[in-house]
């Protein structure tokens, strides 16, 4: 199970940084995705949420 849910957080950070570094924000005003570090941990609590509901 912590294994399933590391890979999550993992997958999800690094879905979250290429979600910035591709897509991003153009406005600066995304209170999401204007910061990397902010994408980073969206994207890892969706890669949690997503790992945990997995059976």
């Amino acid at each position: 199970m912590w294994l399933r849910l590391s890979i999550g957080i993992l997958a999800g950070a690094a879905l979250g940084f290429l979600y910035h570094h591709f897509v991003g924000c153009r406005t600066g005003v995304c209170p999401i995705v204007r910061n990397p570090y902010a994408s980073m941990v969206f994207g890892a609590v969706i890669g949690t949420l997503f790992a945990s509901g997995l059976r």
